[in-house]
């Protein structure tokens, strides 16, 4: 039984059933959706979504996560760049979460479509801040400089739990050094992109190793980073070791301030797109300019 903060308030509003008649309409596949995000219904009555390209089949076989893996992705609709602007435009969304599946059956594993939809959204919609929160990419640089050149405000990419994790939780061609580089890359390409990361809490890491991740993503030229509680997606999925409490994450949170991040998002709830980190960053972002 989960643990009375972890209880979900639903919201069923206009706004919510309006974002999912124009998803379905376009065609166009969420995060929230496929991955089962409790914080859906709150978002999408408050008129914010994170968009999944790329189809909703992932070539990675992480143990938490709830998209549909399979070795081969689905076809690429060469639409989704006009789509995708499109609903911006629809919407009047000032912020934006791009996300993909991993593709590693593709030669450029998808970058280049990536940055296409950025580059789009961009120009028909040109007030719009973007951040694209990106797989690893298999660490290549050729597939980060196609990202970097479509302009995104914030590039994310989530190293997802401690190094001693790692193995446990993401694809074996997945590694938290390969992510923290990446990260660090993403920054030395155009040090004018904010990075972002997340961690989730409650698979049976300790607290010093948290500590200790924080600290290589500060060193890596993280800006942003985002805490929350793993959820069990299925039975199927890797089990929930600790349900970690409201106080802890923001002990964790004050802990992570004090390294220097720009904006630290921690709670039961918190996931890498949720809606209050973008409003804080769209300030930050704002402010640059």
């Amino acid at each position: 039984m989960l643990p009375e903060w972890l209880s979900i308030k639903p919201a069923s509003t206009e706004k919510y059933r309006d974002i999912k008649n124009t998803i379905s309409s376009f065609g166009l596949h969420t995060v929230c959706v496929e991955a089962h995000c409790p914080n859906m219904s709150e978002c999408w009555s408050s008129g914010t979504a994170t968009f999944m390209i790329l189809g909703d089949l992932c070539t990675r076989g992480c143990t938490f996560c709830a998209v549909n893996k399979n070795a081969k992705g689905s076809a690429i609709d060469h639409n989704e760049p006009e789509k995708l602007a499109t609903v911006v435009n629809e919407w009047g969304l000032d912020y934006l979460v791009i996300t993909s599946v991993a593709r590693d059956d593709l030669p450029d594993q998808g970058s280049v479509h990536f940055a296409n939809c950025v580059s789009e959204i961009k120009r028909m919609n040109p007030n719009t801040m973007v951040e694209v929160l990106i797989p690893d990419f298999r660490g290549s640089n050729d597939c980060l400089n196609n990202i970097a050149r479509s302009h995104p405000d914030v590039i994310d990419h989530n190293i997802e739990t401690v190094e001693r994790l790692t193995p446990y939780a993401r694809d074996r061609r997945a590694s938290y050094r390969q992510s923290l580089l990446l990260l660090k890359s993403s920054k030395e390409i155009d040090r004018s992109i904010y990075t972002k990361s997340a961690i989730m809490l409650g698979i049976g890491e300790q607290e010093y190793e948290v500590v200790n991740s924080l600290k290589d993503l500060r060193y890596s030229g993280v800006d942003f980073v985002a805490i929350g509680q793993y959820l069990r997606p299925s039975q199927r999925h890797m089990a929930v070791k600790e349900y970690v409490r409201p106080e802890k994450f923001e002990e964790i949170k004050n802990i992570a301030l004090g390294m220097g991040f720009k904006y630290v998002a921690a709670g039961p709830f918190v996931r890498s797109s949720y809606r209050a980190g973008e409003y804080f960053i769209s300030s930050i972002v704002k402010a640059r300019g």
